[in-house]
């Protein structure tokens, strides 16, 4: 089975025909029209976008077989996704967040923290979620402060540690 990239969350209805506003984590919001069926993490629903147009920071979409509210309302929360193979290739300098799984984290000067086990938004920006090999994971901002550099050919991730997590704090 090839690996699986999370491209858009379904929201809350938009209408009484079976609209939903759709968030969408793509470069161009557009795009999720021209990958086809759209599954659900465990692969057991397929849905295809039939209608798209932007709205206020969302689309406001309409799902194949999903005709009332109702129906829709069923999906609030549903992300959808689309096989990693389906995905444009990217530059030389870009990943997919899912591309920074399982790489090892370290911090600037090599020393290891542990591996990249989630890359999260729950709306103020990007986190990246670390476990060390003991203890609960660190979530840090996902910016090019405190993640300077991303090497994937050499599996890892570099993060620059704020002062209070190293101990250099008051």
């Amino acid at each position: 089975m090839s690996a699986r990239i999370c491209i858009a969350r379904i929201g809350a209805p938009h209408g009484v025909h079976g609209a939903v506003k759709l968030w969408t984590f793509t470069e161009d919001p557009l795009a999720v029209k021209t990958y086809g069926l759209l599954v659900t993490k465990d692969g057991a629903r397929q849905f295809e976008v039939t209608h798209a147009r932007e709205a206020k920071g969302h689309l406001v979409a309409t799902l194949k077989g999903i005709a009332t509210r109702e129906d829709a309302e069923r999906l609030n929360g549903v992300e959808l996704y689309v096989a990693r193979e389906r995905l444009p290739d990217t530059d030389d300098d870009e990943y997919y967040h899912a591309d920074l799984i399982g790489l090892a984290a370290v911090t600037t000067s090599n020393e290891p923290l542990g591996r990249v086990i989630a890359i999260h938004n729950f709306g103020a920006g990007d986190i990246i979620e670390i476990a060390p090999p003991h203890g609960p994971t660190m979530l840090l901002p996902f910016t090019n402060a405190v993640v300077p550099s991303v090497d994937l050919a050499g599996r890892r991730v570099v993060i620059e540690l704020p002062a209070e997590i190293e101990g250099d704090g008051p």
